[in-house]
């Protein structure tokens, strides 16, 4: 449940408080991401450099798309980033991977778009996906990749609520 200072109460006992980005935290959010990614994905080319993803975090990301970060203690952990109804963004520093908070980051996701989301992820990464599937999304689209930077064959994932629900 969010406070009214954006402030996501988690009631975990990992001690990770799941917050809106600040200014001050985009320099930790992209070095999550950088992280994460080169983890996640060795065999995809990135499309910009370490300090092109800096910039992009400080000037774009932060500043103008709903952020979101895990911190613990003072450290920033994960990132999530919404961009209208798309999950735009999910990355966890690779050792808080597997260890409930991305799906903490999905279930804040998912409140905050309740009428449902998108989000694309590479083929490649079968975790990812597993990961998605396992949160109620489901694939909607594939591609070669020749519309993302990368060149990347990629899968676009929809999830909605349930009727009822």
């Amino acid at each position: 449940m969010e406070t009214d200072d954006g402030v996501m109460e988690t009631g975990d006992s990992t001690d990770v408080v799941i917050r809106r980005a600040a200014d001050a935290d985009a320099a930790a959010a992209a070095e999550v991401w950088i992280a994460s990614y080169g983890v996640a994905l060795p065999s995809v080319r990135r499309a910009h450099g370490d300090d092109e993803v800096r910039a992009w975090f400080r000037e774009l990301v932060v500043p103008h798309r709903e952020t979101w970060v895990a911190v613990a203690g003072d450290a920033v952990v994960g990132v999530m980033v919404l961009d209208g109804d798309e999950l735009d963004q999910l990355y966890l520093a690779p050792p808080w991977q597997r260890r409930g908070l991305g799906g903490r980051f999905v279930a804040l996701a998912k409140e905050r778009r309740p009428e449902g989301l998108s989000l694309w992820t590479f083929e490649v990464n079968t975790p990812a996906r597993a990961f998605y599937e396992r949160h109620g999304f489901v694939a909607a689209e594939r591609t070669d990749g020749t519309g993302n930077e990368e060149r990347e064959p990629d899968v676009r994932y929809v999830w909605r609520r349930a009727e009822g629900a």
